[in-house]
């Protein structure tokens, strides 16, 4: 009973973890080059970036099973060099969730770098600082705040997504079975009581990770 109520919030925390820590990397980096660039195309990359946020998580999930399942040019290269496949594995279940967890980071760190005064960095520069050291001493410090707040916002949302990691990693107890899925399994077969405890527990970190995104904003 305990093994099996634990499975599942253990394996999202992981899931969602890993998750976040990819796409705030990429997030940090990529949102700092876009905030501070003006091209052609910029908007169409921004977009594609956002577009997660509002399509169905079924679709999302979907694009994926194209995109990394094993008759697909990535799943192949990934089955003939690491032999792994990404679908119905936990290492599916991240990229999922890093997905769509991606537009909420990206564009709270993209906020933070444009709220960071231009000046600052412009003397910096004329003081001889490269990109590199302004980035990493001036814009970076400067928006840690958003950083946070957009890490807390995609680690949440990592947490409880389901129609993507559904599609992409299924519903395997113990390997890829998120309290999401797990929710819904215990529905459909009837398991009430599980399904209260897991939704009971989803609120409790949800809105513990929500409290303090608004503690981190009211001292901002």
């Amino acid at each position: 009973m305990l093994a099996s109520f634990w499975d599942p919030i253990f394996l999202s925390l992981r899931v969602a973890t890993i998750s976040t820590v990819m796409v705030l990397i990429i997030a940090v980096f990529m949102g700092w080059w876009l905030a501070r660039r003006s091209f052609a195309g910029k908007t169409v990359i921004e977009t594609l970036f956002m577009l997660p946020l509002v399509l169905p998580p079924s679709v999302v999930g979907f694009a994926l099973l194209v995109l990394l399942g094993n008759n697909s040019p990535l799943g192949q290269w990934m089955n003939r060099i690491f032999d792994v496949s990404l679908i119905f594995s936990f290492p599916g279940a991240v990229i999922a969730a890093g997905v769509v967890a991606f537009p909420l980071v990206y564009q709270s760190v993209k906020t933070g770098y444009h709220a960071v005064d231009r000046d600052l960095e412009s003397v910096a520069r004329s003081d001889g600082a490269s990109n590199w050291q302004v980035f990493l001493y001036i814009s970076l410090p400067l928006s840690w705040r958003f950083i946070l707040t957009g890490a807390t916002l995609g680690f949440a949302r990592a947490l409880g997504e389901f129609g993507a990691t559904l599609m992409v990693a299924g519903n395997i107890p113990g390997k890829t079975q998120t309290v999401p899925t797990a929710i819904y399994i215990a529905v459909e077969s009837g398991r009430l009581d599980m399904a209260w405890y897991w939704t009971l527990s989803m609120v409790f970190i949800s809105f513990v990770m929500l409290l303090f995104i608004q503690r981190l904003q009211k001292n901002n």
